[in-house]
């Protein structure tokens, strides 16, 4: 069976160029949620304390999530005809997301959530912009996610706003 290129779109041949930038911003996205899948893994088991359930519980529930989002990110890198990175690939980078050294220390793993949730929106912002109008299933697949982040970020903010109104944080 023979495989013909199409003439239109981001998986023609003169979109090539828009194509690899697109690849390596899934890419990037892919890395954030596999990355962020081990830090609230770790801040859903480390946690200590009475105050600490809520949060606990909605990280444990968000790890199932991001990962999701992880498969769809590889899933369209493949399809545009990228190959996911394997582990050898991988580089930390939330320093922010990294468990405190006390384990009753909450409002560290709250502010911690908050940024990597608004460094995933700022990330799935630009390539919602830069898919615009050039490659619309990546465009609303992000789309999608992207509401899932800010409804995350939402949640922890108001858990913030909680601590801070107690004098907690």
């Amino acid at each position: 069976m023979a495989t013909t290129t199409p003439q239109h779109g981001i998986l023609s041949e003169e979109q090539q160029r828009e194509r690899d930038e697109i690849i390596a911003m899934l890419t990037k996205a892919y890395w954030m949620e596999i990355e962020t899948v081990m830090s609230y893994m770790a801040n859903s088991i480390n946690p200590d304390g009475v105050r600490a359930q809520e949060i606990i519980e909605s990280l444990k529930a968000d790890v199932q999530e991001e990962l999701g989002h992880a498969e769809q990110f590889g899933q369209r890198i493949k399809e545009l005809y990228g190959v996911v990175p394997g582990s050898l690939d991988f580089k930390a980078e939330q320093t922010y997301l990294q468990p405190p050294s006390q384990q009753t220390d909450i409002v560290h793993v709250i502010k911690g959530v908050i940024e990597a949730e608004t460094g995933a929106i700022e990330h799935y912002n630009a390539i919602i912009e830069f898919t615009e109008g050039k490659d619309p299933v990546t465009n609303d697949m992000v789309i999608a996610i992207l509401r899932d982040e800010e409804g995350h970020k939402r949640l922890f903010e108001g858990f913030l706003r909680e601590y801070e109104a107690e004098g907690l944080a």
